[in-house]
């Protein structure tokens, strides 16, 4: 196509070459900038090629290129589709020559120079390689990306016949069998890469799983196999049915404007639904945020937006997969000459080289029982490893099938029960039902999960992958291959009779997220709902319903409220009730917590976790929550660890006089013989060198005994704003506080426990004890006012999904002290900002839990001072607080 010549405004200047082409191409994508239809979209992708192509063709004539060059267009400009930023890919053929002429390849190299130069300063972000045709058939030999982008190159012009011979022997050199295996192991690791999920918060349109080049990569085989260059010429070939050519083209046009609004909004290159952007896409396909009647927030017009994408790209991972695997038998039966050999399963299936297959096409249609037999035999079947392309096209076409019937009919219950009820088997299982699109059609509720965000900003996956990735968790405490992982989870699971119970409940945790109202009471109700209609009865139906109901108990106990006070554990205990149900409980909220994200999980909360599981045990088994009695039997364990280290009988007992019970309460016994040893030694060594003066600050860190970060312990006289100050060392240092343990002393002595992580290299962990040593020793020591707290710039997670602020202080329940809850996006000098407020206002910190999940904070304080007993004082406290948390 050509584009007609641009005139020059009257009585102004011409437009130059660049203004034209930039004009022209706004104006062929200006109709795409908004609307949900892709209508006339990929006449648009080529008429931008053709437009490139005629301003190539000017350019070279401009360039005086010497007779005998050819110009081809390359990768996504071959194919004659070009997007608004993407680069335009040229291969400049040199002409054959008998002999050297230095003189005509100098000549020719100035001339090829000048042509760049040309179409850079027009505006056109080209990319060029130049070389002969016998460095073409050796680049793509070593190089697959370098093959696949010639594999779609077309003549723009030049001499007709070096690019006539280029083909043949590009065609002559490709081998369609390497080239397809080629192409998979590669398209295996571009998966891998974005960790084999299209559900990422911010996937890639193009290459994420799911995205443009799964698509491309179908196409690509397909023509080096000479199997075709469309999916209408693979409809032709029986590789593709006319259902999955129309769904294909469907899905590959949602995905193409996508990713032309996402070059148009970012004006540039961009292929990731950034967060920066979901927001402005969402709104250009005509999506708004959603309220329920009550004014809440029900969903944003990025998650509809998101939610499309998703379905979008779960479709083409499925179609890839068929065709790809029907390609791959195409390719293979052309190479043995013969069908692979098949072993009998039963009537319905066969086993196909390890792969599922079908007796026959229309099974799942004439026998709709076989849709849920086909993953029961997958799990217990020996050296089957997936399913068939005609199993998954056979279950592809089956969908409309799974009903309202479907899923009323006992057999196909029975069938489930006996799925979920396997010895083994149920995570690849359920991931394959999902994939396959049959576990949501089997589970009407699991379906509203499929694709939801979830801009709580710490989990990084989409309800129905978190679901799926608990149940993996919980599984894998099953497994012993994994025990090493999390050692007293497996412990535990090694003595639990019916692990499918625990599966039940990891199914539906999360399943009623997004539906108003409380996520835990929704899933409670539906699995109850779900064990009456598959004849689930009695303590299993009890137990599971209890652990959808209370799945956030235990991580919201464990790191917000004081596991030293006995009250917070006899609570806890009277609402779990009996040991299975803690079991079961702490099972689930382990893994619960590991299938938020990578970051959210630490040994921290892991030891918070099993700290609360043993204390609740020992109350559960009858063990009276006796604090004396329990202060008692962990001082005496911290004596033994004292003799091992040779300290002095009664070093200790200077120090734990002066310390009250709640202090004891706190801490385990590796913790209080820790203090003592170090405390003591401190006070002996300063008695010996300088017994009138007064005790200096006894600064300690020790490699955590979690193994992972520091241990960080501060004894000197206390001060208002220490706390402060140790806050804004730590901001300045770059460590991150996980917990803080504060007491004073009888004396007047601050005994202060840190628990710190940082992201330097953890071998480096001694270097970081001796710099918190010397550091903390200056920052108590100095008189200098409180610094300002760091202004760090939020991540733009939190730019774009931001947490409102919020407050609540308010006195416990015996009045004696008060709890501060602080809940805000997390940012760089938050701890210390908050610290600072108090310590202006006399206000003493007892016990901090640092909860950070994501890009949230939501932090606990015990209180004291004076000025939170005057309500005025006590709104001045609120107000300054959260004006300190704000975003900035």
């Amino acid at each position: 196509m050509s584009s007609e010549p641009c005139p020059a405004p009257l009585e102004a200047a011409p437009l130059s070459r660049r203004e034209c082409f930039l004009r022209d191409k706004a104006a062929l994508f200006a109709p795409h900038e908004r609307g949900r239809s892709t209508r006339g979209l990929r006449q648009t992708l080529r008429r931008a090629a053709a437009l490139v192509d005629d301003l190539l063709r000017a350019l070279w004539t401009d360039a005086a290129i010497p007779t005998g060059a050819a110009l081809a267009a390359v990768g996504g400009y071959g194919r004659g589709e070009l997007y608004p930023h993407s680069d335009v890919d040229v291969l400049i053929l040199l002409p054959e020559v008998d002999a050297p002429d230095p003189q005509a390849e100098a000549v020719l190299k100035t001339a090829i120079e000048r042509f760049i130069g040309l179409c850079w300063d027009s505006g056109l972000e080209i990319g060029a390689s130049v070389r002969s045709i016998d460095e073409c058939v050796s680049e793509a030999a070593r190089d697959i990306t370098i093959q696949t982008a010639m594999l779609e190159a077309r003549l723009i012009l030049g001499d007709p016949a070096l690019y006539a011979r280029f083909q043949a022997r590009f065609a002559s050199a490709l081998d369609p069998q390497a080239f397809f295996v080629a192409k998979t192991l590669e398209m295996r690791q571009r998966h891998q890469k974005f960790e084999n999920t299209p559900y990422a918060l911010e996937p890639n349109c193009k290459e994420s799983p799911g995205g443009l080049r799964d698509l491309q990569v179908i196409l690509w085989v397909a023509k080096a196999a000479g199997l075709g260059q469309s999916w209408s010429d693979l409809e032709r070939r029986g590789l593709a049915t006319a259902l999955e050519v129309r769904q294909l083209k469907r899905n590959e046009a949602l995905l193409a404007l996508i990713r032309v609004r996402l070059h148009l909004a970012a004006r540039r290159r961009e292929d990731r639904l950034i967060f920066d952007l979901q927001t402005a896409l969402a709104e250009s396909f005509g999506e708004v945020d959603r309220y329920a009647k009550n004014g809440r927030l029900q969903q944003r017009a990025s998650e509809a937006l998101m939610r499309r994408y998703y379905w979008a790209a779960k479709a083409v991972t499925q179609l890839n997969q068929i065709l790809i695997l029907n390609i791959e038998e195409r390719l293979s039966t052309a190479a043995a000459g013969t069908p692979q050999a098949l072993r009998r399963i039963n009537d319905r299936f066969w086993d196909k080289a390890g792969m599922i297959e079908v007796a026959d096409d229309d099974l799942y249609r004439r026998e709709p029982h076989a849709i849920l037999e086909t993953f029961l035999i997958y799990q217990t079947t020996v050296g089957v490893k997936g399913l068939s392309a005609r199993t998954l096209r056979a279950l592809y076409n089956a969908r409309r099938l799974m009903d309202a019937r479907f899923r009323r009919d006992p057999a196909n219950r029975a069938t489930f029960r006996q799925i979920l009820q396997q010895p083994q088997g149920i995570t690849h299982a359920m991931r394959l039902m999902n994939q396959t699109s049959v576990l949501g059609r089997y589970l009407w509720a699991f379906r509203r999960t499929v694709g939801q965000m979830q801009h709580d900003l710490f989990h990084v996956y989409t309800v129905d992958q978190h679901i799926l990735m608990v149940l993996r968790n919980v599984r894998r405490f099953f497994i012993a291959e994994h025990a090493h992982e999390y050692p007293h989870c497996s412990q535990l699971a090694a003595s639990w009779e019916q692990p499918w119970i625990l599966y039940l409940a990891a199914l539906f945790h999360d399943i009623g997220k997004g539906r108003g109202g409380d996520h835990s009471e929704i899933g409670a109700r539906e699995v109850r709902r779900f064990c009456r209609a598959h004849q689930i009865e009695g303590e299993a139906a009890d137990l599971a319903e209890f652990l959808v109901r209370e799945h956030l108990l235990m991580s919201h106990v464990a790191q917000k409220q004081d596991l030293g006070d006995p009250a917070v554990i006899e609570a806890f205990v009277r609402r779990v009730g009996t040991e299975r149900r803690l079991t079961g409980l702490y099972l689930l909220t382990v893994a619960d917590i590991r299938g938020t994200s990578p970051k959210v999980w630490n040994a921290w909360k892991g030891k918070l976790l099993e700290d609360l599981y043993r204390a609740s045990l020992r109350a559960l088994g009858g063990a009276r929550t006796d604090a004396a009695a329990a202060v008692a039997e962990r001082k005496r364990e911290a004596q033994v660890l004292l003799a091992l280290h040779a300290q002095p009988h009664s070093a200790h007992q200077a120090l734990w006089d002066t310390l009250d019970l709640g202090y004891f309460m706190r801490h385990d016994a590796n913790e209080l013989a820790w203090h003592a040893r170090q405390i003591s030694r401190h006070r002996a060594l300063h008695a010996q060198k300088q017994p009138d003066a007064p005790l200096p600050p006894l600064v300690r860190a020790r490699h955590s005994p979690l193994g992972e970060g520091l241990q960080v312990l501060v004894y000197c006289r206390d001060q208002a704003d220490l706390f402060a100050r140790l806050c804004a060392y730590f901001d300045r240092a770059n460590f991150n506080v996980l917990d803080a343990k504060v007491h004073t002393t009888s004396d007047g002595y601050a005994l202060d426990t840190f628990q710190v992580v940082t992201d330097l290299q953890p071998e480096h962990y001694r270097e970081w004890i001796t710099m918190i040593e010397k550091g903390l020793s200056d920052a108590i020591g100095t008189d200098d006012p409180l610094p300002p707290p760091r202004r760090g710039r939020p991540s733009r997670r939190v730019r774009s999904f931001p947490v409102t602020p919020r407050i609540d202080l308010r006195p416990d329940e015996k009045g004696q002290r008060w709890l501060l809850f602080v809940s805000t996006s997390d940012r760089p000098g938050l701890l210390y900002a908050i610290a600072r407020v108090l310590a202006q206002h006399r206000v003493s910190i007892q016990l901090a839990k640092i909860s950070t999940l994501g890009e949230r904070v939501e932090d606990t304080f015990v209180v004291e001072g004076d000025e939170l007993q005057h309500a005025r004082r006590q709104l001045e406290i609120e107000t300054e607080l959260l004006q300190a948390i704000a975003p900035q």
